[in-house]
Formats: C-alpha cells, structure tokens, sequence
C-alpha cells in the first residue's frame, strides 16, 4: 500500500482529495496538512511515500517544503496539485524533483491517472532492489512520461472546454449560471452545465442556489479562492 500525505491549504478541497485517494487501489491517504509546517511534521510521524503537494501555502512555499522533504529518509515523492501555471514555477517544480505536475482544475480520471502512473513508476523500481537495469530505469521515467492518446477526461468532457469554463469562472467574482457560462464560453446552457457540474464534483467549484424572484431558483457556480 502506498502511503499518501495530502498538502493542501482548503479543507473542503483537501477532503476531495482524500476521497480521491481512497477511491484508487493501492493508494492509501494517511494525514492530511494544511500548511507546510504541518506536512513537515506529519513527515516525521510516519513513514510517507508520496506526498500531493499544493504550491501555494499559507506559511511557505510547497516548493520550500518539498526541498525539506527531499532531506528525509526515506525520501518521500511528491505530485504537486496545484493552480500555478507560470513557466517559471514548472521548472521550478521540476528542479526540486517533483516526480508529477497536475493542474488544478482536474478530472477524478486525470487524478487517478497520475496516480496510476506513480504506481507503475514504483513497482518498475522496485524498491527492495540494490542495483536496476538502463531498461528498469527507460520503463520506469516511461510510466511517468507516458500520455494517455484517449485523454483523461472522461466521455463528454473536453479539455479546452474545462479549461475555458474553468477560466470564465475565476475571472467572475460572483460566480455565474450555467446560462452565463454558455454564453462567456460560447457554448449551450446545457453543455455549460454539464462541465459546471463537473467542476462542481471535483471539489473546485461551490454551488449557491437563489431563490429570490420568481420562477425556478438558479443555481450560481462559484470558483473557490
């Protein structure tokens, strides 16, 4: 079983993750922290293996603690989970060894691929093993660096879409319906409403139902800060 820590600054969007944890096999979510002072010392509790890093901390940077981490032994991975999309913060990230990058937002498929992936890093480097093979080491970074050519999003679910809803809603303080969603993106309420309701199941997006005036209550996505 591998042994997950969960770094992440939002409750509600850390418990998503938890449950996503537990929804794969061979995973397993053993604390969750919430700054990065916290996964330090959640780190010397117990034994780690991976751990989902948030970049952007209340305390510190993610990458500040994945640089600590990196001290331990054993050293824990780490998958960062994370809304920073600069370039600059990618090489970052890759300079401190963080095996996997997933941006936020992102799909239970897409999460659960990156986690597939880490497994079948793991098990191609078996970690009982004193010496490896260039082979082991070409399939192992392969597992990691492979792109899946059906995509991750499940059926229905385009990624450029996500991305532009998901887009459209950060940019709306407010939050907007699904009718304003259609009509910012370019596409039909209903298919607006489809990836709002995505976004929603995910853990990123909040529902807030109105019920004043009359008529049917409208239901508001609001993107969480």
């Amino acid at each position: 079983m591998i042994r997950v820590l969960i770094v992440e600054d939002e409750p509600r969007i850390a418990a998503a993750h938890r449950s996503y944890v537990d929804r794969v096999p061979g995973f397993t979510a053993v604390a969750v922290a919430h700054t990065g002072r916290e996964a330090l010392r959640a780190a010397g509790r117990a034994p780690i293996d991976l751990v989902l890093m948030d970049i952007g901390l209340p305390d510190m940077s993610g990458l500040e603690v994945t640089a600590a981490l990196a001290r331990s032994r054993p050293r824990p991975d780490v998958i960062a989970i994370t809304s920073a999309r600069d370039l600059d913060m990618v090489r970052a990230a890759v300079a401190h060894g963080v095996a996997l990058y997933l941006l936020k937002p992102f799909t239970f498929a897409a999460f659960r691929d990156k986690l597939e992936r880490y497994r079948e890093f793991r098990t191609t480097l078996d970690a009982g093993a004193s010496a490896v093979t260039q082979h082991d080491i070409d399939r192992a970074f392969g597992a990691l660096r492979a792109t899946d050519p059906k995509g991750t999003a499940p059926k229905g679910i385009a990624p450029h879409t996500l991305a532009e809803v998901s887009r459209a809603l950060r940019a709306a303080d407010g939050g907007l319906s699904a009718t304003e969603t259609g009509r910012a993106v370019g596409v039909s309420r209903v298919t607006a409403w489809r990836y709002l309701e995505r976004l929603a199941e995910d853990g990123v997006v909040d529902r807030h139902t109105d019920y004043g005036g009359t008529g049917r209550p409208r239901v508001r996505y609001v993107w969480r800060r």
